[in-house]
């Protein structure tokens, strides 16, 4: 259980001078990610690894992304509520030496509609994903390293996909690298308020 309660989410991150991420970690990391359970086997992840330019570049286009959807008139107003928190992100993936984004390689814009049986396999591998991201997390975790998931990127999903030239759905992003900070445990909710036993 020790893993568990030692993985928090990273929002700053020492310069890349002070130590950074190796390949053979990432690989560890992504070796962790494999072994993730996914619905009927499916495997629905990609990752995609960006670093020094071509991550500035990224980015730029995800505030470009971002700044389009601040303009948007026809952006609902949950939606548009997120935006400071995007801002935020995208400030700490400029500062994290490393971002590896989340391809769902079995579905496309999760801003566009989709057909009710296409809507259960699409939950089913975000739920996939999600398994394998937590892999990926706690595998950072073991290994010293800190990491934050990201969700963010739906705002600038149009703009990441060309940039990335992927016609699937980019399902967030992960930024890697050495922390700096330590930050406290955020308040989880009890066990009686999240269990229910029936029988």
């Amino acid at each position: 259980m020790d893993i568990y309660s030692k993985r928090k989410s990273i929002r700053k991150y020492k310069p890349e001078e002070e130590g950074t991420v190796t390949k053979e970690q990432l690989t560890e990391i992504f070796e962790a990610a494999r072994c993730a359970p996914s619905a009927k086997n499916r495997q629905p992840w990609k990752f995609v690894v960006y670093t020094g330019k071509a991550k500035d570049e990224l980015l730029v286009c995800m505030e470009k992304g971002i700044e389009k959807q601040k303009k948007s008139l026809f952006m609902p107003k949950k939606f548009k509520n997120g935006m400071a928190s995007a801002d935020n992100t995208l400030r700490i993936m400029r500062e994290a030496p490393v971002i590896v984004m989340v391809l769902n390689t079995h579905s496309n814009n999760p801003l566009k509609p989709v057909i009710a049986g296409k809507r259960i396999s699409e939950i089913h591998d975000s739920l996939s994903i999600g398994a394998a991201i937590e892999n990926m997390l706690l595998k950072a975790t073991e290994l010293g390293i800190g990491s934050l998931w990201i969700g963010n990127t739906v705002y600038a999903h149009d703009e990441l996909a060309a940039y990335m030239n992927v016609d699937c759905q980019i399902a967030g992003a992960v930024a890697f690298g050495i922390a700096d900070e330590t930050p406290e445990g955020r308040p989880r909710k009890e066990l009686e308020e999240i269990v229910e036993y029936r029988s």
